[in-house]
């Protein structure tokens, strides 16, 4: 029984008879395009106050700063004095010099062509970016290419207390658009079809409508999936999930009943290549967010530097598959749109 809720919990389960993969229950007629692209323009209306997720807060080093790319938007990003992360265009305000190979000394960028001394609080011709550090991410609020109504903060699902959980995140590119991330984050149907290594028992119990002025707060816009992850050809793990999108780039799948409950996987997709590029480039930044009630899961965090690249592998196995079907979405609608 869950201490929480007094209801059974999903035990781990043997299946005796695993279908073979053609044999599954076919699941396109669920997966009804309407559905999925009428999900994604909802999405793509939210608001994300102009702030794109740049990486792991982890890949942010103190002596080192880190470069990054977003919208066609060169940044350097470094950690100041007292450790926190700071963001800033990449190029140096004297001649361009690219200051992610510039020395951080102090928390201050010291440029490598001229040791013009760069910190938080810029200087003229060079501002810094308002930067968000959430524990697990780096978010960069870039106003002039997000073009909405800013916001204080970026819009950060809910997760598991830090004290109690195991964070890991994956970083993919790929040859597409945010959108097309998205919807293949909106198309749960596809599970246990496209990656029957990981997934069987593959059943969406609800889905929003394929109306375009759905999904609002009466009638929450959310995908619920009960779903076996498999650990052996045999031993699965039945779970209950919720896929959510709180803005435009982001999808969150949070788990509801079944190990592991609360645990959340979040799929940012944060564009590299400029609006209307065309040969588009987007980076894939999942954070996998893992929490557990069993007494053992304390030993697993505490294991951290071997259990991380061991989900990030997960993950990026996943991305290997899923990031074809978002190229592939891509190259479709480059076909059909004439601006692309």
């Amino acid at each position: 029984m869950s201490r929480r809720t007094g209801r059974p919990r999903f035990p781990l389960t043997l299946r005796k008879d695993p279908p073979a993969w053609e044999r599954q229950e076919p699941t396109w007629r669920a997966a009804r395009p309407a559905v999925i692209e009428t999900a994604l323009k909802r999405a793509q209306a939210r608001p994300s106050g102009n702030w794109y997720v740049v990486g792991a807060a982890a890949d942010v080093p103190r002596q080192a700063p880190l470069g990054r790319t977003v919208a066609g938007r060169e940044l350097v990003l470094w950690r100041d004095a007292r450790g926190r992360i700071a963001a800033g265009p990449g190029a140096c305000p004297h001649l361009g010099a690219p200051l992610k190979d510039s020395p951080v000394r102090c928390g201050t960028l010291v440029c490598h062509w001229h040791g013009m001394a760069l910190d938080a609080r810029g200087r003229d011709g060079w501002r810094t970016l308002p930067v968000h550090d959430d524990g697990v991410l780096v978010w960069v609020r870039l106003d002039s290419t997000g073009g909405e109504q800013p916001l204080d903060r970026p819009v950060v699902p809910a997760r598991p207390d830090p004290a109690h959980s195991l964070p890991a995140v994956y970083t993919g590119l790929g040859r597409c658009e945010p959108e097309d991330v998205v919807a293949n984050r909106l198309d749960p149907w596809h599970g246990a079809w496209f990656h029957p290594y990981s997934f069987v028992d593959l059943r969406v119990i609800e889905s929003p409508g394929g109306d375009a002025a759905g999904g609002d707060d009466t009638e929450p816009d959310r995908f619920v999936v009960e779903v076996s992850f498999r650990l052996t050809s045999r031993l699965v793990v039945p779970v209950r999930a919720v896929f959510t999108a709180p803005e435009p780039r982001t999808v969150v799948m949070h788990i509801t009943d079944g190990e592991g409950r609360d645990s959340v996987v979040e799929t940012h997709a944060t564009p590299l290549t400029p609006e209307g590029h065309p040969a588009p480039r987007t980076a894939v930044v999942e954070a996998v967010i893992a929490t557990s009630e069993r007494p053992g899961f304390a030993l697993a965090r505490h294991a951290a530097v071997v259990m991380r690249p061991l989900m990030r592998a997960a993950a990026g196995r996943l991305w290997r598959d899923d990031l074809a079907y978002a190229e592939r979405r891509w190259t479709l609608r480059s076909r059909q749109d004439p601006r692309l």
